[in-house]
């Protein structure tokens, strides 16, 4: 089956990016996307570039462009964020070839470290100052986070997949019911909602010099604001737990008040992911980048170790490990 996008080659983007003005020195270099199609490249002048090639017929134009609303008005607020460039006409999404495309700056500097109590300080601080913008408003096309029908949407495309034998289906099945019971207990009122970065961990925050950038807003929607927090407090330690999450309190808290009260949706929106991220990597299989980039997902004990992920997480949700 053709995946969609065999028809990006590369004489395809240097066209597009000179249907909108730029003219690449050199051909442009692919970057560690899999949902879309990601590129670096320089300018004559050797400003770097990126362009953001959308996965055809997953997004509309209007949940597309109302991302890059959301990210020209966090920008306009001094947020830390990699907005969309505005080209001529002020628009920031083009099309070309049946594709959308947008560029934006490249965006120097590397990951935090999470053990860095600086770091974790900007962590919070960039991350209240975004949700003190993101609270203003709501979305009007993007998702809404669900945690309960996601995942038992996400437990269907996985069954469906093929990818599991007779023994492995059942136990998946008892396994991906119980998370999804348990999750229909963690509803967050739509009051409760603002608008998130939807997919925070460490491969999208950039900076240096205790200064981040957050980029790749692709998965922004309506969710808690925990949701942008969560995953910077993955670790097993109570005592280096609890020293993280007061070092983001404190840099989150000089813009906005912490969600201290939503801090039991952590161990469900780790359940949610984690049903979610398996059940991306089948939906895609067809699409040649992720066996090239996930190449463990065809191995056979790949199936059973997520079964056993997943019943670790029933027995932490069945308990209330990051509140104790």
């Amino acid at each position: 089956m053709t995946h969609v996008f065999a028809a990006l080659s590369p004489t395809t983007i240097v066209a597009a990016l000179e249907s909108v003005g730029m003219a690449p020195a050199g051909e442009p270099f692919a970057l560690n996307s899999y949902e879309n199609r990601v590129l670096l490249f320089r300018d004559d002048d050797r400003c770097g570039w990126v362009a953001k090639f959308y996965r055809p017929e997953r997004w509309s134009t209007a949940v597309i462009q109302e991302e890059h609303d959301y990210l020209l008005e966090l920008a306009a607020a001094g947020v830390g964020v990699a907005a969309p460039l505005r080209l001529a006409g002020g628009q920031t999404l083009h099309h070309f070839g049946g594709f959308d495309f947008a560029l934006f700056s490249q965006q120097p500097g590397q990951a935090p470290e999470l053990e860095e109590p600086a770091h974790l300080f900007a962590l919070g601080e960039v991350l209240g100052h975004l949700h003190g913008v993101a609270d203003r408003r709501a979305f009007v096309h993007r998702p809404t986070l669900e945690l309960a029908s996601g995942a038992a949407r996400a437990s269907d495309e996985v069954l469906a997949s093929g990818w599991l034998n007779a023994d492995q289906r059942r136990a998946y099945e008892r396994v991906a019911g119980h998370l999804v019971e348990k999750l229909e207990g963690y509803a967050t009122p739509p009051a409760d909602m603002i608008r998130c970065h939807g997919d925070c961990h460490l491969g999208n925050i950039l900076g240096r010099d205790e200064v981040f950038t957050l980029v790749d807003f692709d998965d922004c929607l309506m969710a808690p604001a925990m949701q942008d927090i969560w995953m910077l407090l993955s670790i097993n330690d109570p005592a280096s737990w609890q020293a993280r999450l007061s070092e983001i309190r404190e840099g989150y808290e000089e813009h906005r008040e912490f969600p201290g009260d939503e801090l039991s949706l952590i161990e469900p929106l780790r359940s949610y992911r984690l049903m979610r991220y398996s059940a991306w990597l089948v939906a895609r299989w067809q699409d040649p980048a992720f066996p090239a980039a996930f190449p463990w997902l065809a191995e056979s004990g790949y199936v059973d170790s997520h079964i056993r992920e997943l019943e670790q997480q029933r027995m932490w949700l069945d308990s209330s490990r990051w509140l104790g």
